[in-house]
């Protein structure tokens, strides 16, 4: 079969996150994952893994301890959610996507085997689109042999599809208030979740943050006798650098730090990313050096966070902050990178589970003019409900028929300066493809462009 078909075939999938009006919201089960594994051979269980969970950082973290892990000459899987453009771009090696070939391979695979477990009984129901992609992310691994692979968790952790690997690493990012439908209300109630990726005397990697997460890692992994590490000492000096280069301590050695990942927030997960290959040098037998750390993170590729696109007199800067913490890290990168220069223009577009009037009221306030945007996702807030948010902050608000058009009007409004596109991965995976197509087009054969919209996963 086909990659089109596979293709396909996952965008008819229904979104785990997204119920239909009477149909019971789904209920995930590691057992199901664990029974789907089995039947493909639990190749799970041929790589070395680490596993990430956390609410904001969970791919820059990850996207760098693998950079960090192929620059020491390792063989690295990388697995992330969810895609910008394409589907492949969640299955890595060393840096480059699944070919489409062996996309569908082992999406049909994978496909067929659930098939049979669901009409013989075995699996009460078909595997979630998020579910089949990891199946075929750990075949892929297996297959091609990696040495370790990185992996991010979708949602939560206890749960998670990710979370049937036995990582040497479970890694916990930064938690806050996201998914509360199906996490809990609370961080303390969303930090247990995330914490369902610590092991019984394995080894957890975090950093101090709120209050209420601290005390719930900490509880557990005192339940579970893992060992504490925290990747506080690879943070910058406390009078350290809000952007550019920084000097850390790693392995007896003074390195550089030096990420093309922008803002102050990345310093956390930089470090976290550090820590993780010092563990895996130090106490698993990587061989990795002081050099492959500094140059793993300098040559770390992470697109759409706080990424600047120059076309021409116009500065783009895409950032795929969708919820409150990742609009506040936004706006603080955006005074780094801009100082007293205040961009004039912003396309917004969010899901509907979204704190709406939260983000709004921390981000519209920076623009002259906000400019809201359709987006192919089946849990998209209404152009409405988008309109009303904008007028509720004051924001002189225009409405476009779709991405390419939001990103005509906000050129025509704004022929020099600064646009900034956010508030969701689909928006900005779909402004992102028409930006770079029009890179590579010339203007006389390119009248319009249409970019394919990125398949729906609720994960993010």
């Amino acid at each position: 079969m086909s990659y089109a078909a596979a293709i396909d075939q996952l965008n008819a999938m229904v979104p785990e996150l997204h119920t239909r009006p009477g149909t019971q919201r789904r209920k995930f089960s590691l057992d199901q994952v664990r029974t789907l594994m089995r039947k493909l051979g639990d190749p799970q269980r041929v790589f070395r893994s680490v596993l990430i969970a956390g609410t904001n950082g969970k791919g820059s973290t990850a996207s760098t301890l693998a950079s960090i892990l192929t620059a020491a000459g390792l063989r690295t899987g990388l697995y992330t959610s969810p895609h910008l453009e394409r589907p492949n771009e969640r299955i890595q090696i060393d840096g480059i996507d699944i070919p489409d070939d062996a996309f569908a391979m082992y999406y049909f695979r994978v496909h067929d085997m659930a098939r049979e477990l669901v009409s013989t009984g075995r699996l009460p129901q078909d595997p979630s689109y998020f579910e089949v992609l990891t199946a075929q992310a750990f075949l892929y691994f297996a297959g091609q042999k990696v040495d370790i692979a990185v992996l991010e968790v979708g949602m939560g952790g206890r749960l998670d599809a990710t979370n049937v690997v036995d990582p040497l690493l479970s890694i916990v990012t930064d938690i806050s208030l996201d998914h509360t439908e199906w996490l809990g209300p609370t961080v303390s109630a969303i930090a247990r979740e995330k914490a369902g990726i610590l092991r019984a005397h394995g080894t957890m990697i975090t950093l101090p943050q709120h209050p209420e997460a601290n005390q719930v890692l900490g509880e557990i992994a005192t339940q579970l006798g893992s060992r504490a590490v925290s990747a506080a000492p690879y943070m910058p000096p406390a009078r350290g650098v809000l952007t550019g280069a920084y000097s850390v301590e790693v392995l007896g050695e003074t390195i550089e730090v030096k990420s093309p990942l922008a803002g102050a927030h990345q310093h956390r997960n930089i470090a976290l990313a550090i820590a993780a290959a010092i563990e895996l040098a130090t106490n698993h037998g990587f061989r990795i050096t002081p050099d492959a750390i500094a140059t793993g993170i300098r040559e770390t590729r992470w697109p759409g966070r706080l990424e600047r696109l120059k076309h021409g007199p116009i500065d783009w800067i895409l950032d795929v902050a969708h919820n409150p913490a990742g609009v506040w890290a936004l706006r603080a990168g955006l005074h780094a990178l801009l100082g007293d220069h205040q961009p004039q223009t912003l396309i917004f577009s969010c899901l509907r589970d979204k704190p709406l009037a939260e983000m709004a009221g921390i981000l519209f306030p920076l623009f002259e003019r906000v400019i809201v945007a359709p987006i192919h996702a089946a849990r998209a807030v209404s152009l409405d409900d988008l309109l009303a948010a904008a007028q509720s902050t004051g924001a002189s608000a225009l409405v476009s028929k779709s991405v390419d058009d939001a990103l005509r009007l906000a050129a025509a409004h704004t022929p020099h300066g600064t646009i900034v596109v956010s508030g969701s991965v689909y928006l900005v995976g779909e402004a992102r493809a028409l930006l770079l197509a029009q890179e590579t087009s010339p203007p006389e054969s390119a009248p319009a462009l249409k970019g394919a919209p990125p398949c729906e996963d609720a994960r993010k």
